[in-house]
């Protein structure tokens, strides 16, 4: 994944661009990206996952330049190659567990044959994957997303992003709610989930005492120009 002279605005609006001129990540590298609020960081995730587009310069994916992918196109290639766990983990409130899991599959044929490939069924893998996250399957199983911990939903929103072996994960803060201990804890789970598939992870956080648990740290500010107040 590269990003190349890239710059890009909000469309209408003049106060905040964002430039990034050279940027790299390559395959299985886990990386650390350090900002504080409002440095920029969702604008980059956005670019990286094809969210929008540069106003110059590439950002280019597995050998694609999502640039040059209509809207659509480039909403199939996210399903397909990218996990996101959101901050907020965005699970389904009222679906299951093993649902909020497999939803992924529903938009990517790639991801669905994946998952058919490792488990045998989409819901087997999907109870695999929990179960590797230090999830007990038997007593979540069919409940609503809704009625878990905070700890527990994190684990179901991994398990989402892992499902059908993506070949980047794209995690937003998703420690930001946990205590010191759970935060390792998960960790542990996630990186070897993500050395068993040759995965490569993207991790934003503004806490950097997680620096060493990662291949490479960068902070946004050695990487991109952030330009707010600036005319058109």
């Amino acid at each position: 994944m590269t990003f190349d002279s890239v710059r890009f605005a909000w469309p209408g609006s003049a106060r905040f661009r964002l430039s990034v001129a050279e940027f790299s990540l390559a395959r299985g590298e886990r990386m650390l990206l350090i900002g504080p609020s409002g440095s920029g960081k969702s604008t980059f995730l956005s670019l990286l996952a094809g969210i929008v587009t540069p106003d110059q310069g590439r950002v280019s994916v597995l050998g694609t330049d999502l640039g040059t992918l209509a809207n659509h196109a480039r909403d199939r290639f996210r399903a397909a190659h990218f996990g996101i766990i959101f901050q907020q983990f965005n699970l389904l409130p009222y679906a299951s567990v093993v649902d909020n899991v497999v939803l992924p599959l529903s938009f990517s044929n790639t991801r669905h044959a994946r998952a058919v490939a490792s488990g045998g069924q989409v819901h087997t893998e999907a109870r695999r994957l929990l179960g590797r996250l230090g999830l007990d399957t038997a007593s979540i199983d069919g409940a609503r997303a809704s009625s878990l911990s905070v700890g527990q939903q994190q684990r179901v929103a991994a398990a989402r992003a892992l499902i059908g072996s993506p070949e980047l994960i794209v995690a937003d803060e998703p420690t930001s709610s946990l205590d010191r201990g759970h935060q390792m804890a998960f960790l542990d789970l996630l990186f070897a989930d993500l050395d068993a598939a040759g995965t490569s992870l993207i991790m934003v956080s503004h806490d950097e005492t997680l620096a060493h648990r990662f291949t490479r740290v960068v902070r946004l500010d050695d990487i991109a120009t952030i330009a707010r107040g600036v005319s058109a």
